[in-house]
This record gives C-alpha cells, sequence and structure tokens, in this order.
C-alpha cells in the first residue's frame, strides 16, 4: 500500500470513530436531546399561570367593599311668592352645589348632606323684587333663617353638621 492509500484510510477510520462517537451518545441516552422544548414548555407554562391569576384576580378587585361617608338629613326651605334662584349643598361628597333656577315658591327639599360639609342655602331675587325667606334645619332642629327683600334681593342660610355621632351611613 502506498501512502496516499494508507491517508486514505487513516482519514476513513477516523471519521468512522467519530460517527461511532456520536451514535454511542445517542444509544447512551436512549433518545434526542430535548432540552430546549423543556425550557419552552415550561416558559409557556409559566405566562398561562400568570394570565391565570390576572383574570381570577381582576374578578376579587371588583368586589372591593364601597365607601361610605356618614350624612346628615337637612332641609332647606324657602317661602314667600314668585320665583328664586337658588344654591344649596346636597349630596354631593366633592363640595359641589345643586343649583335650581327659577323655582317656584314656597319651594322645601330635604338631603342627605356629607358630614364635614357645611349645609347652606343661598338665594336671589329675580328683577321684579319681592320678599322670600330661607330656612335651615339640620336632623329636624332649626339652625338659622334669612330674609331677602327688593330686586335682586339676596339671603344665605348656612349650619354646621355636628361630628358623625347619629350620621347615617349612605
Amino acid at each position: 500500500m502506498g501512502d496516499e492509500d494508507r491517508e486514505s484510510a487513516v482519514a476513513a477510520e477516523t471519521g468512522k470513530a467519530a460517527r461511532d462517537s456520536e451514535s454511542a451518545d445517542s444509544v447512551r441516552s436512549g433518545r434526542p436531546d430535548r432540552t430546549g422544548l423543556l425550557i419552552a414548555g415550561a416558559v409557556l407554562a409559566a405566562c398561562g399561570g400568570l394570565v391565570l391569576y390576572g383574570v381570577l384576580d381582576a374578578d376579587r378587585s371588583d368586589s372591593k367593599p364601597e365607601h361610605h361617608t356618614p350624612t346628615a338629613s337637612v332641609t332647606y326651605e324657602v317661602t314667600g311668592s314668585g320665583t328664586v334662584d337658588l344654591t344649596f349643598q346636597a349630596r354631593s361628597v366633592a363640595g359641589k352645589a345643586t343649583v335650581v333656577r327659577g323655582a317656584r315658591l314656597p319651594w322645601r327639599r330635604t338631603v342627605e348632606v356629607p358630614v364635614g360639609r357645611d349645609p347652606l342655602i343661598s338665594i336671589v331675587l329675580g328683577e321684579d323684587g319681592g320678599t322670600a325667606r330661607c330656612a335651615l334645619a339640620v336632623r329636624g332642629r332649626h339652625v338659622q333663617s334669612a330674609t331677602a327683600t327688593g330686586n335682586f334681593g339676596r339671603a344665605t342660610c348656612s349650619g354646621s353638621l355636628p361630628a358623625a355621632a347619629g350620621a347615617k351611613q349612605g
């Protein structure tokens, strides 16, 4: 055998040995390498778990107990004749007043006012003037009254709500 034939034989033997080594690794484990599939499956399961947690947790967050602000019963009354524009404090926790334009007299309204907001009613007579009287009662007890007279006459009745004693949860 020549040198060339020997080198070919050695190369063939080396290639065969490498192939045999790869086959031996596969044979030893008995199955192909699936590490990548296992990692992808674990990541997918974790993502699915987070999504499921978000869906289930969203239901719980909707059932938070409502916040109830204690209130007190306040009666506003305006007597006289004709019409007036009036503004009064009602249920608004934010402190926004309710406005009634051209209210026909006599006018009366009982509302719940949040404790911590002072009840107030303000009346303004029209261009024709006249006389009108506002009155304010808290929990059935008279607090204040005032009278407006003349063209665009004005009057305001206000009071303060005692602390939460006797207040309703609304």
